[in-house]
């Protein structure tokens, strides 16, 4: 075996998923498997082991394959700063910046360190399954492409297009796809998935044996809706993937524990709020309303790729003054990373906003941030109130606590806010759900973690196998398998 290819139709079609579960039931058959992606534009990045930066979901695609993360499985991770320009990270590390207009021709670097960590993959393992990014049928981006079509030309991989059948439109999508692509990047096309169908799907099928008919590409399976299947996306297209996942009621308690995450116009690593999501009695919404940040019980601003633009969307919207009101009536709020910046007194940015001087935060926690040119990478760990904590910090900003108040991990609780520079804190259980009780007696609920409910890390598990038993039971998977011997 070498490598096989899993593209989409668009953005959020499902090759993530896909390229999850395929790991895993790769890794059930006894395979040497490890996932691949040239290039991913996400603000939803992780810290490998060594310190390397890279996409959060390439890193559960090693979990899933039984593998130890490293920057060869995801070796260029653009981080979008605004809407023209996005900062490079190559192999795990800061590499500068891209504008828009350099997208389509500065990317000859970039392709070969990508193309070199694919070649350093194929040495040591039996299977490669890389995740396009976007579609492959953006031929305005075609030349100097080695991220979808250019990638399986220059390792003549086998393609397969997933395409969300719940977008509506998925027919004309892969048809399209197909229809857009020039001879020779069409010839490597191998087939098709459909994913997220709900329904009879007899009444389906006369339409995929229509498309195979006009197209040639073969149907590999019809993957089925997964209820309870949120894992971590490679964007935030689609921040809260959870919403609707029943989940029992807390065991305790007077009602559910309302939780408001601020949809920032520049969120980064919004994945940290899935832990709170998944926890019994726990409600979460993704808002940009303010009227919603002041009813719930606890307001999370989360972490931000760009500080200051966002800290001024807070005040633009109204949502600002919302949560100073929160503080100022002893209502709890949090603030992860950017978010946690963002509620100190002052910020200077001379590195991402190239702001000299100090601009005012919000002020509701004893200390003041300066961004400094070398971004903190690592994997700290640590306790509070004897509970165990690990996370990660990726950041350029430092922030200076003053001295007399209460630590939190790498940051301050002062009254009823807290700040933390520590990213994916919330999925260590004992931690959460202790937080999570304080948080709900300042907030005036009853609320209790639910009896025998599954941890973080046991639930992503299950969603892992979830989707690799998808593919088992809905999918050729052997005759997907085969196509990269």
């Amino acid at each position: 075996m070498t490598g096989i290819l899993i593209a989409g139709t668009s953005s959020d079609a499902g090759k993530s998923l896909v390229v999850t579960g395929l790991c895993r039931a790769a890794r059930r058959r006894g395979i040497d498997v490890v996932p691949f992606k040239a290039q991913n534009m996400s603000n939803n990045s992780m810290v490998c082991a060594d310190g390397a930066e890279i996409g959060r979901a390439q890193y559960l695609q090693a979990i899933a394959a039984g593998k130890t993360p490293t920057s060869a499985m995801n070796p260029v991770l653009l981080k979008p700063g605004s809407d023209r320009r996005s900062f490079v990270v190559l192999r795990g590390e800061p590499a500068g910046a891209l504008e828009a207009g350099e997208y389509a021709t500065g990317r000859r670097l970039l392709a070969e360190a990508a193309h070199e960590a694919y070649r350093e993959l194929v040495a040591a393992h039996e299977l490669v399954i890389c995740e396009g990014a976007g579609s492959p049928a953006e031929i305005n981006l075609r030349d100097g492409d080695y991220t979808n079509m250019g990638l399986a030309r220059a390792f003549d991989l086998p393609v397969v297009l997933v395409g969300d059948i719940d977008r509506g439109g998925v027919l004309a999508s892969i048809y399209g796809t197909w229809g857009l692509l020039d001879d020779d990047d069409r010839a490597l096309l191998a087939g098709y998935l459909i994913n997220k169908f709900r329904g009879d799907q007899a009444i389906l099928d006369p339409g995929l044996t229509e498309l195979t008919r006009r197209c040639g590409l073969p149907s590999f399976g019809v993957l089925p809706w997964l209820p309870g299947v949120w894992l971590d996306g490679e964007d935030a297209l689609e921040v809260g993937r959870w919403r609707g996942d029943a989940r029992p009621a807390a065991s305790t308690g007077s009602g559910t524990l309302r939780v408001a995450v601020v949809r920032l116009p520049r969120i980064s690593n919004a994945t940290d709020v899935d832990a709170l999501a998944q926890e019994p009695g726990v409600d979460v919404v993704v808002t940009t309303d303010p009227a919603t940040v002041a009813a719930a019980d606890l307001a999370v601003l989360p972490g931000s790729r760009s500080t200051l633009t966002d800290l001024a969307w807070l005040r633009e919207t109204g949502i600002a003054a919302a949560i100073e009101a929160r503080a100022e009536e002893g209502r709890p709020v949090l603030g992860i990373c950017g978010g946690f910046q963002m509620l100190t007194r002052t910020i200077t940015d001379p590195v991402e906003a190239g702001h000299a001087g100090a601009v005012p935060g919000l002020g509701l926690l004893p200390a003041d941030t300066v961004f400094h040119p070398d971004k903190v990478l690592g994997r700290p760990s640590g306790s509070w109130r004897g509970h165990d904590v690990e996370g990660y910090v990726i950041h350029h900003g430092r922030v200076r606590v003053d001295d007399g108040h209460e630590e939190f991990l790498e940051g301050v609780h002062a009254g009823p806010v807290w700040g933390t520079m520590w990213h994916g804190s919330l999925e260590s259980d004992g931690f959460r759900r202790a937080w999570l009780q304080e948080v709900a007696s300042l907030a005036g609920r009853n609320w209790a973690p639910a009896d025998g409910a599954p941890g973080f890390a046991a639930r992503r598990e299950t969603m892992i196998e979830t989707v690799a038993d998808a593919l088992e039971a809905h999918a050729d998977l052997d005759r997907l398998l085969a196509l990269a011997r």
